[in-house]
Parts: C-alpha cells; sequence; structure tokens
C-alpha cells in the first residue's frame, strides 16, 4: 500500500468528519430548543471535531493516487470507523453516564444500522442525544446504500442489483452521470423519510418521535427513543403498519426504486431478488401470524399486525420489537432465529445475508444435484433470465463460507466472556447480520446489552463493522499481501 494512497484515504475520512461535526449542530440546536444544557455538549464536540478534521484534511491535501480495489477497501474501512470514533464523542461528552467503551459500541451500533443499544432510561434521556443516535443510524443507512451499490460491485465481493441498471437492453439509463444517480438516491432516500415522519405523526406519534423514527426505520436501523422500543406503540395497529410498510421498502433496492420513479419502470420490480425477499417474508408473517392465532387468544388482526411488524423487522435486521417474541412460543422463537440470517435485497439499507445471495446460492445446489445425475450437462446459474459471471458466484460462495466461519469464531469469543450458549449464539448472528436484538432474557427483544462485559462489547462491534461491510471488506485488510507492493 503506497502512503500516497494511504493519505489520500485519511483526507477522505476527515472531510467526511468534517461534514458529521456538521451534524451534531442539529442535536445542538435541539437541546437549546428544550432547554437542555446537553447543546454545550454536542456545541463543542461539533467544533472540536471540526478543527481537528479541517488540520487533518489540510495537512493530507495532495495529488489524488491511482484509483484500485486496495484502495477502495482502505477507504471504505476508513470511512466506517471514523463515524464510529465521531459519532461516539457527544455520548462519551453527554450528562448520561456512559463510558468510553459503551459510547463506541452504541456509535458503532448506530453508525451501522445495527440497532443494538446499551442505554437504560431512553424515555428520560436528552433528547440532542436521542436525535444524534437516530441521526448516525439515518446517515450510516445512506451509506449501506452507497455501499452495495458503487463500492462492493467495483470491489467483488458483493452488490447484485446494478444487473438490471447495467444490463445493455436499458437504452434510457436514468443515471447516465454518476452525479445524477447519486442526486436521484438522496433525494429519494429523504423523501420516504420525510413520508414516514409523516405517516407515524398522522397515525398517532407524538412530532419528535416521529421524527426519530422515521430516520431509524427507513435506515431499517432500528433506534427507538423508548426503552420498550415499539412496544411503547403496541397499542397503536396504525403506527405498527406504517412501520411495517417502511421497514419493507427500505429493504428493497434503490437502485429499482430510482428506476421506477424517475423513468415510471414497473418492470423494474421485477428484479428477483424482490420476489424472493418478499417471499419468504410473506410464508414467515403467515405462518406465525397463524401459529399465534391457534396456541394464543388474540384475533386474527392481532396476531397478523404483531408478526408482521417484528418479522419484517428481523428480516430487514431493523431489530425494533413490539414484544417479547422470545415467549410466543418454540415455533415463533425457532422461526425468529432462522428469520435473522435472512436479510433484505442487495443495494437497500439492510444486513443479513440478503436475498440475490440465496437466489445465486440456491442455483449453484441445483445444478449441482443435476451434474449428479448428469456429470457431462453443462449448466449456467442464472440471476432471472440472465446468466451470472463466475466472478460474482464465486463472491457469493467465499462470502456465505467466511459468515459461518467468523460466526462460529464470534461465538467462542462471546462464550470465553461468560455468555451462555444461547446468547452468545444469537448475539454474534445479531452483530453480523445487524439484526440488533438477540434471543433469550439478557438480549433479546426486551432485553439489553449494558450487562456485557466491556470485552464483549467490543467483540460485538468488530462483529457489526464486520457484516455491514459484508465480512470480506474488512477481512482483506488484515492480510500481508494486502499491504505489500
Amino acid at each position: 500500500m503506497q502512503y500516497s494512497a494511504a493519505r489520500t484515504a485519511i483526507h477522505i475520512a476527515s472531510v467526511f468528519a468534517i461534514y458529521l461535526s456538521v451534524a451534531m449542530l442539529v442535536p445542538a440546536m435541539v437541546d437549546l430548543y428544550y432547554g437542555n444544557d446537553d447543546w454545550r455538549v454536542f456545541a463543542f464536540s461539533a467544533f472540536f471535531t471540526g478543527g481537528l478534521s479541517l488540520a487533518v484534511a489540510m495537512a493530507t491535501q495532495g495529488r489524488a493516487p491511482v484509483i484500485s480495489s486496495r484502495f477502495g477497501f482502505l477507504v471504505v474501512n476508513l470511512l466506517w470507523f471514523t463515524a464510529c470514533v465521531v459519532g461516539a464523542i457527544p455520548l462519551f461528552a453527554s450528562s448520561v453516564d456512559i463510558d468510553l467503551v459503551d459510547s463506541f459500541f452504541e456509535s458503532v451500533s448506530a453508525a451501522t444500522a445495527t440497532g443494538a443499544t446499551v442505554l437504560v432510561g431512553l424515555d428520560g434521556m436528552p433528547p440532542g442525544l436521542l436525535l444524534w443516535r437516530s441521526i448516525l443510524q439515518w446517515i450510516g443507512g445512506l451509506g449501506v446504500i452507497a455501499l452495495g451499490l458503487f463500492v462492493l460491485p467495483f470491489l467483488n465481493v458483493g452488490g447484485v442489483s446494478y444487473f438490471k441498471i447495467e444490463s445493455s437492453d436499458i437504452a434510457d439509463k436514468p443515471f447516465d452521470r454518476f452525479s445524477t444517480f447519486a442526486t436521484g438516491l438522496v433525494s429519494i432516500y429523504v423523501l420516504l423519510t420525510f413520508v414516514c415522519g409523516v405517516a407515524y405523526a398522522a397515525a398517532g406519534m407524538p412530532t419528535f418521535d416521529a421524527v426519530n423514527h422515521a430516520m431509524t426505520t427507513l435506515a431499517t436501523a432500528g433506534f427507538s427513543t423508548h426503552d420498550a422500543s415499539m412496544g411503547a406503540y403496541a397499542n397503536n395497529p396504525a403506527i405498527l403498519w406504517v412501520g411495517t410498510i417502511f421497514m419493507f421498502i427500505g429493504a428493497l433496492p434503490f437502485s429499482i426504486l430510482i428506476l421506477f420513479s424517475v423513468r415510471g419502470r414497473l418492470d423494474a420490480l421485477r428484479d428477483p431478488q424482490i420476489r424472493v425477499f418478499a417471499g419468504y417474508t410473506l410464508v414467515f408473517v403467515l405462518a406465525v401470524a397463524v401459529y399465534l392465532r391457534i396456541t394464543g387468544d388474540r384475533s386474527f388482526f392481532d396476531a397478523l399486525t404483531h408478526a408482521a411488524f417484528n418479522f419484517v423487522s428481523i428480516i430487514t435486521t431493523t431489530g425494533y420489537a413490539t414484544e417479547d417474541y422470545g415467549a410466543w412460543g418454540a415455533f415463533a422463537l425457532t422461526a425468529a432465529f432462522v428469520a435473522m440470517f435472512l436479510g433484505g435485497c442487495s443495494g437497500s439499507t439492510t444486513g443479513g445475508i440478503k436475498a440475490y445471495r440465496f437466489l445465486i446460492l440456491f442455483e449453484l445446489l441445483a445444478n449441482g444435484l443435476r451434474r449428479l445425475v448428469y456429470p457431462n450437462t453443462v449448466l449456467s446459474v442464472r440471476y432471472g433470465d440472465r446468466p451470472v459471471e463466475d466472478e460474482l458466484q464465486r463472491a457469493v460462495v467465499l462470502y456465505i463460507s467466511a459468515f459461518f466461519v467468523i460466526w462460529a469464531f464470534v461465538i467462542l469469543l462471546l462464550g470465553a466472556t461468560g455468555l451462555d450458549l444461547v446468547s452468545a449464539v444469537s448475539t454474534a448472528l445479531s452483530a453480523l447480520t445487524n439484526v440488533g436484538p438477540g434471543l433469550g432474557p439478557i438480549v433479546g427483544p426486551v432485553g439489553n446489552f449494558a450487562s456485557l462485559t466491556d470485552a464483549a462489547k467490543l467483540i460485538m462491534a468488530l462483529a457489526m463493522l464486520l457484516g455491514r461491510l459484508e465480512i470480506l471488506a474488512v477481512l482483506v485488510i488484515f492480510t500481508p499481501i494486502f499491504w505489500g507492493r
């Protein structure tokens, strides 16, 4: 890795930190409006971070290096690490009793749009701090989309929604220029957030809560302003259905949403991964709703409402909960565990393995079984009506293999910190898939990560970053060949 490349990467990260410092002024103004003294914390953090970042940016100016995959990996990792460190500064300096490890954990969870929290007493916390957590998740959600659409395909470690975008049969591409596409992406993200907030408010949610939950819903991130999460509105079906709809939208490929909204391309919605994602989401929701109706004293509408909200939340890796679905029974608990693996679509705000990988993986499995019967048959793996290149097939298999190896390793590390088996298994999974809550009384949907040891929190923070950056993009920087010439 050349010195000029590392210097440029640091320069890019410092400029990004300047933007984050400006964002800190928003919660500062909110705290000032509500008469909370923490406005000084955010104002100081903004000027401290901005000044330091500006100095680093000026010191690292220079000619840009030749763009390469190694430079891309370095920039991606440095940007996310910068977001986590900068995000932790006002949390640590706030009036809330939170130490350095907890501040970093909370910031990583926010920036990676995971939604695991170590904070207790959210209902009475300064409004600026609550808003800052939501802003970090909203920015993280936008960053996840950009990562999936622009960076990971270039680095050959993920992203498939660009198949339809770059296919030669689309003559009227709505984003021939990158700047046009980026503008469309940000515009749709902001518009959907605004519509979600208005819908929450219209359904009966207070304005401040509606703003915060709109940001963390569309980002499929899951931070709430209440310790009970969306359980605070469990008796308001309208709010729960608004959340369900916008979590589902956040899990759709934003490239496809742009094609649909800019050019009215209805055929764009036929992307195979959308059908796969919608299919397994519908199956889980209906199966659990029927199970709740049969085994409990609920109306079918109530069962459907809570099953839809909680399982869309799990599948889209949002992490909201209306109640302890771990107490719904063995089938619901098992379904929740399986749903934690799934995720939404590529190019969306979600984590998890994602629908397109399952589609390609099952194509590979089906072809492998056919070759057992007809060994000389030549079969291609297809994504809808398009063949999948060997390079992408390898990337999918490599990612899934790495996922399960890292998952097992994180389970062992968490077990070494004293976590019981169920908590260790589900915590490792929730971190790698960026779901947020795990299973069991400690880290489940009505639990909290505050009781974990500092070592466990740091392990989780690393796992959240691994999951958000699709694992391979992080692992590669720890290889000797990455730093060689």
